[in-house]
């Protein structure tokens, strides 16, 4: 263990989407920042959900109107801040008119779209299904639906570049880096680090928050003198992945009869993405997996509304994650809010736990824990984030369409399929993936089929990307595209090519 400890105003644990963007706030206020994180960045909850930017249209039926404007009004946020990863998605939604007369949905689709003030989206319609191109694939009883508006984001992306913003404003990112011990000085507290290499390291922080998800209540009782004061209710989302079950790019939401919504949403091109389930889970909290039974529950759903005859061997990749949220362990899974709640102990050097919270909402979620901290702490109440682009997105008029064409007419050499995915995937940071090159082979070995090592080696120098799991799971979605076996290959390559130093082990 190192002797010294490494002075910071704000230690954040935790690197999922709630952590990230605490501490690239925290970093832009002039804060000095640490965060760690026991695993890779996004390796849990915030890269196993749904991939939706939404306000939460089925939260209306729960009549929690607040959380539902909020998410609205970031819902603009995040597609103005990052338009590579995060763009306008229509839904459409197959009326069954024994579930839900027409005219509620009608009305509570043009509640939606007036609760905060839209910009980039379209508002709501209704269409007729027999004309409309949504209706293709539809079993033929769905005659009537109405379109609204909301987002797609890749999840996982977005937390990476909020850590790359982070560390851009100042912050120290550690993945890999377990806080196993919390101890509360007079002004101070004194934590420690476990690294994945065995060594452990000392931070002294004025303040600490706990941003550690599913393990909130546990990392609270296991390494701190401070015993939660709550233990959450963990309900478990599962999804489905299956060849593409339609041409169009719109999505679908299909209400079962249980209450439960289902999406069913274009994914990578030649695939569909359906979920989510909600169950209480009480496992491992670091390996969720698919139930059975919510496999066949989301097949037999796809079922009621695809015309088309899903089956269980159709399904090519499956993942679930957990959100820890605080609620009566008699409400309904799907009841349960998504609102976050902030739990501060300011017994000495102040430790904020979160609890529960959202995707769409995790920048506001960032800025009220740093106004909670400030006033205590002599901290800027300095609010800048609403209006500044993440990494990658600093396109101009957030105009995805327009720089995409510029990037072809650099590099007019590309292959279509690799110059869109790096465009999606890096935005206007693909040019320091792409550099000088001027055909495929200037990109380096192709390490496997769309992989190259230029980009291997910018994930891994810049996106703490350190196994093949980190580079085709979560920092791309590549592993749905590559032959079987490729996960292997890659972690015998990257074990054969190590780097001098990359993000993960900067310190």
């Amino acid at each position: 263990m190192t002797g010294t400890a490494r002075e910071v105003d704000l230690l954040v644990v935790g690197g999922g989407i709630t952590g990230v963007g605490i501490a690239r706030d925290a970093a832009g206020r002039g804060l000095a920042t640490l965060l760690c994180e026991q695993h890779d960045l996004a390796a849990h909850t915030s890269s196993a959900s749904t991939k939706l930017i939404h306000g939460g249209l089925r939260y209306l039926e729960f009549y929690d109107f607040k959380l539902v404007r909020k998410s609205l009004r970031e819902r603009e946020v995040v597609l103005a801040s990052a338009p590579h990863i995060c763009w306008p998605l229509r839904f459409v939604l197959p009326h069954d008119a024994h579930l839900r007369p027409a005219w509620m949905i009608r009305a509570g689709l043009l509640l939606y779209d007036h609760l905060a003030r839209r910009r980039l989206l379209e508002g709501s319609e209704g269409v007729n299904l027999r004309k409309h191109v949504a209706g293709q694939p539809l079993e033929a009883r769905y005659t009537k639906g109405f379109v609204y508006s909301d987002a797609w984001v890749d999840d996982a992306r977005l937390v990476v570049i909020n850590a790359m913003d982070a560390r851009e404003h100042g912050a120290t990112v550690l993945t890999r880096a377990r806080c196993v011990r919390l101890e509360r000085g007079a002004d101070r507290w004194l934590a420690t680090l476990a690294h994945a290499g065995g060594e452990k390291t000392r931070v002294a922080a004025r303040a600490v928050v706990n941003a550690t998800g599913p393990w909130v209540d546990r990392f609270l009782d296991e390494a701190t003198p401070v015993p939660a004061r709550a233990h959450p209710r963990q309900v478990k989302g599962s999804h489905i992945v299956v060849p593409k079950l339609f041409e169009h790019d719109y999505a679908y939401i299909f209400q079962g009869a249980d209450g439960r919504i289902v999406f069913a949403i274009p994914y990578e091109g030649d695939f569909t993405l359906i979920g989510t389930t909600e169950m209480d889970y009480t496992g491992d909290l670091s390996t969720p997996q698919i139930a059975e039974r919510e496999i066949d529950y989301l097949v037999a759903m796809a079922n009621q509304y695809f015309a088309g005859g899903l089956e269980r061997k159709d399904v090519v990749w499956t993942f679930a994650g957990l959100r820890p949220l605080l609620a009566d362990p008699r409400d309904r899974a799907t009841s349960v809010t998504r609102d976050y709640v902030l739990d501060l102990d300011g017994q000495g050097p102040p430790l904020l736990s979160i609890y529960g919270g959202k995707l769409t909402t995790y920048r506001k979620l960032a800025e009220d824990v740093l106004d909670e901290l400030a006033p205590a702490l002599g901290w800027p109440l300095r609010h800048w984030t609403a209006g500044a682009p993440l990494p990658g997105g600093d396109m101009p008029n957030a105009d995805f369409a327009a720089f995409l064409a510029r990037l072809r007419r650099t590099y007019g050499w590309a292959p279509e399929p690799l110059l869109r995915r790096y465009a999606r995937a890096y935005g206007t940071r693909a040019e320091r993936i792409l550099g000088g090159a001027r055909s495929p082979g200037d990109l380096g070995e192709e390490i496997l089929p769309g992989l190259y090592r230029s980009e291997i080696d910018y994930l891994r120098r810049e996106e703490w990307a350190v196994t093949a799991e980190d580079i085709l799971y979560r920092r791309s979605k590549l592993a749905l595209h590559v032959p079987p076996g490729s996960e292997d290959r890659l972690d015998a390559w990257l074990a054969s090519h190590p780097l001098a130093e990359s993000a993960a082990t900067a310190v």
